[in-house]
């Protein structure tokens, strides 16, 4: 036993010793996530039909922003309520894994703000991705369903803590505690955002005073005198800081210096500018309708550093409440190569009636001349839906829509994220019919089909003779 016990001694060294070699090599890998160069913004842009899902705008100094994709969302929910908002970015500390979690919400198919509240989902929408541009299936994930009278799981987000090697995912919820009926944060905490501990409340207003819409940011240098600091909604915008993620919480003050009150802005969401102890805290602007607002501060240990600029532009759509992921050089690479090619806008011109242009018109699919506004005859033509070498014609002016034929008739539509719908808004380019310089375009799932005209309205049909011919011919003009 004498020899035995230190061989056993060395290999518990050993085995210790390889553990914290691994956690070193973990840190280690996280800070080579620096330097960082761009930033990722995911966010949802309102209550239309394609609205409530996972859009992505890219930018190089953290004010001014493209939206990528075209503008058109990246990710469609087809789980759940089958529409998502309030979506949050978040990375592992290697970087090898990234996961988008977001509220389990569509007000777009007529739910009630008080059945969304009171009665709506209790689970989160989780993607996963290793490497930022290729997300898994949606699933679901139930967080609040342990919540006695939970009424709704919304605005979540989350943040990995050094302290116990896992992340801390925290949300609203409405439901009665101590008679009080009212919206509080709740966390739980997750290794692979698949299962989750027990729900804990986590920050509880005074009376009746509700919380949503909290986000913590890191300040690794601990600038203004906490490691972490969190914005909250609650009636005022209010900043907060603490040195760890769960511990305790100081109240460090509000915005309403700079006229800005929770009855005006809602969604705080926190950036830190690559490379520089400075930081936005992105503000949407819900009651008056303006999408995001930043303001600035180099110093969060106090709510007077903070100050407003007319200095950022948003790009063509609307941001609505979302969260920001600095990127590397690797990953923004990735991302622009994904969905930053930005497609040109075209016309359709129709080759038997060259003064006239396809158009949606109350969502039905014409040929028209004179389309006012000319931007419903505005179009890209896109990568397909489904199929390599196909494309889908998405339009411009309601990014997220597509031609699509429906009993062989067009129609200008959503995409709803089944197969049907993709494979009815995916056609072939090919040599015109009538003449090889002009395009045709024939249907993905009817291959004997193509798009036509038949008394000014489109339509999907076997071409026969010459009139087809024409009618099935178009060309893209700028």
């Amino acid at each position: 036993m004498s020899r035995v016990l230190p061989r056993v001694g060395a290999l518990l060294a050993a085995v210790a010793l390889l553990f914290t070699s691994w956690s070193v090599a973990t840190d280690r890998r996280a800070e080579a996530l620096e330097p960082f160069t761009g930033y990722l913004m995911a966010h949802f842009i309102g209550e239309q039909a394609t609205g409530e899902q996972i859009y992505l705008a890219h930018s190089r100094d953290g004010l001014h922003w493209t939206d990528l994709n075209n503008g058109a969302p990246v990710l469609l929910s087809t789980v759940g309520t089958r529409g998502v908002r309030d979506p949050a970015l978040v990375r592992s500390p290697a970087g090898d894994r990234y996961w988008i979690i977001a509220t389990d919400l569509r007000i777009a198919n007529g739910t009630s703000w008080s059945d969304a509240a009171n009665n709506g989902s209790r689970s989160l929408v989780v993607w996963e991705s290793a490497d930022l541009v290729n997300w898994s299936a949606p699933r679901l994930l139930d967080v609040a369903g342990a919540i006695p009278g939970a009424g709704d799981a919304w605005a979540p987000e989350a943040i990995h803590d050094p302290a116990t090697g896992d992340y801390v995912v925290y949300w609203a919820t409405n439901a009665t505690l101590n008679g009080v009926k009212k919206h509080r944060i709740y966390y739980t905490r997750t290794k692979d955002f698949r299962t989750t501990t027990a729900p804990v409340l986590y920050i509880d207003r005074a009376g009746t005073q509700g919380i949503i819409d909290t986000q913590i940011v890191e300040s690794p240098t601990s600038v203004g005198g906490y490691r972490y600091y969190r914005a909250s909604g609650d009636g005022q915008i209010t900043v907060e800081g603490a040195n760890s993620v769960l511990g305790a919480w100081t109240r460090i003050g509000d915005l309403s210096h700079l006229g800005i009150t929770g009855s005006q802005v809602e969604g705080p969401m926190w950036m830190r500018f690559n490379g520089r102890d400075q930081w936005a805290l992105w503000l949407d602007q819900y009651s008056s309708g303006r999408g995001y607002m930043p303001v600035l501060s180099t110093n969060l240990g106090s709510t007077r550093n903070f100050q407003t600029t007319t200095d950022y532009n948003l790009g063509g759509t609307r941001k609505r409440h979302g969260s920001i992921l600095n990127l590397t050089s690797a990953e923004e690479g990735r991302v622009l190569g994904k969905w930053g090619a930005t497609t040109p806008v075209n016309r359709i011109q129709s080759y038997n009636f060259q003064d006239r242009y396809v158009r949606h018109a109350d969502f039905d699919v014409r040929i028209d001349p004179n389309v006012s506004p000319v931007q419903d005859s505005q179009f890209r033509v896109v990568p397909g839906l489904v199929g390599s070498g196909t494309v889908s014609i998405q339009s411009t002016n309601y990014p997220g829509y597509y031609l699509r034929h429906y009993n062989y008739d067009f129609v200008l539509a959503a995409d709803d994220g089944t197969a049907t719908f993709k494979a009815d808004a995916t056609f072939r380019q090919v040599a015109g019919l009538a003449s090889s310089s002009w395009s045709s375009f024939q249907s993905y799932n009817h291959p004997d089909r193509y798009i036509r005209h038949y008394s000014y309205l489109l339509r999907l049909d076997p071409i026969t003779d010459a009139a087809g011919r024409a009618d099935a011919t178009f060309r893209l003009t700028g």
